[in-house]
């Protein structure tokens, strides 16, 4: 058999691993109901009004959308008071991660900066684009190390990457806490803050800088559909960047990575604040009774600021993990973090968390 040659750096590549599937477990172990609570979903899956348009839209999907989704664009202008020409959208926030990197950042010689046990695209895409990724260590308690981030960037360090809530933590950032940073990073260096679950702080004005983002000169947002939205399946995100940088990009992109029906369902789901106010008060009532009811259970639970909780339980992560799949509730264990004894869960409906809840009391009293 013939052998074609691959870049070094794609010989030994570690592919993304996802949450498991519902229809995974449903055959694996003959299940017909399963509670997912593994990927940070939306518990209230997609907003009717959504799904409307959607099969309204439908029949138009032999036509080409229209490149770098102006309509989506405008929308998300009023919606943030921030200009257009500043907004990239793409084919979820991982599209605009992987943009900046490739376009900025030149293979021998840049860097990107990152802490340790977060979300593993930017490493991914780093070392796909053969760019050099580097990684300090996150502070006690988990504590993400805004600190040590400044002191690590150099003169070849084009972006340095803050989660937001962070994942798999739900830990966030303070808008003066990224400030400070922002304003001590090299000149040629771009902070970018993915902020994919900022819509589950409270209160936002403390979190995000977005708010204030014409006082900033170096700032990247990344933000998503995928959750608070209910469009994970459509994979739709965008950036908020400075304008020279959102040019560029729009320019070496390549065309239409945006779907039509993407862009339909992400301007109609801004508009439906009914379903948006509701996933917010789920998944915050959700979270204070996990949490506690966790608490109750023997389990150490961290502050989250997200719509998931990372908890170290009194028994075998493994173990916990597989028996609560044999029972058809699934969660994500955080040896892939780097974080094997912990398990993270994201808030599911009332009735998907009583469900979580009375089977983790039956598996850890039964232990």
């Amino acid at each position: 058999m013939r052998e074609f040659s691959m870049r070094p750096e794609i010989l030994e590549f570690d592919p993304y691993k996802p949450g498991l599937s519902v229809e995974e477990i449903k055959e694996r172990y003959g299940i017909a109901n399963v509670v997912k609570l593994a990927s940070n979903e939306n518990p209230l899956g997609t907003s009717p009004r959504v799904q409307k348009v959607i099969a309204r839209e439908g029949a138009r999907t032999f036509r080409y959308p229209q490149n770098h989704t102006p309509r989506l664009t405008t929308a998300l202008a009023k919606h943030l008071g921030v200009p257009e020409a500043n907004i990239v959208t793409g084919h979820g926030s991982d599209e605009i991660i992987d943009m900046l990197i490739r376009m900025r950042c030149v293979p021998g010689r840049d860097n990107i900066l990152c802490y340790s046990n977060c979300f593993s695209m930017y490493r991914h895409t780093a070392k796909l684009c053969g760019v050099e990724y580097r990684e300090v260590k996150r502070g006690e308690n988990f504590e993400l190390p805004l600190d040590r981030l400044a002191e690590a960037a150099d003169e070849n360090t084009r972006f340095v990457f803050v989660t937001s809530p962070d994942n798999p933590t739900g830990l966030a950032a303070g808008v003066e806490e990224l400030s400070v940073l922002a304003g001590v990073l090299p000149k040629d260096c771009l902070l970018v803050v993915d902020e994919a679950y900022i819509d589950f702080v409270w209160p936002p004005e403390s979190y995000t800088p977005l708010q204030a983002f014409e006082k900033f000169e170096n700032l990247v947002v990344l933000r998503t559909f995928s959750k608070a939205y209910g469009l994970a399946g459509l994979r739709v995100g965008y950036g908020v960047m400075p304008e020279k940088i959102a040019e560029y990009l729009r320019r070496a992109r390549i065309p239409f990575t945006v779907n039509l029906l993407a862009e339909e369902a992400a301007i109609t789901a801004l508009e439906d604040e009914d379903f948006y106010n509701a996933t917010l008060a789920t998944v915050m009532s959700g979270r204070d009774y996990v949490r506690a009811e966790l608490e109750k259970l023997g389990c150490e639970v961290l502050p989250s600021q997200a719509n998931f909780l990372m908890f170290l339980p009194p028994t075998s992560a493994q173990r916990l993990f597989r028996e609560l799949l044999r029972r058809g509730i699934i969660v994500r264990p955080l040896a892939s973090f780097g974080f094997g004894r912990y398990i993270r869960v994201n808030m599911g409906t009332e009735k998907e968390n009583e469900i979580f809840i009375r089977t983790m009391r039956e598996i850890i009293d039964g232990a």
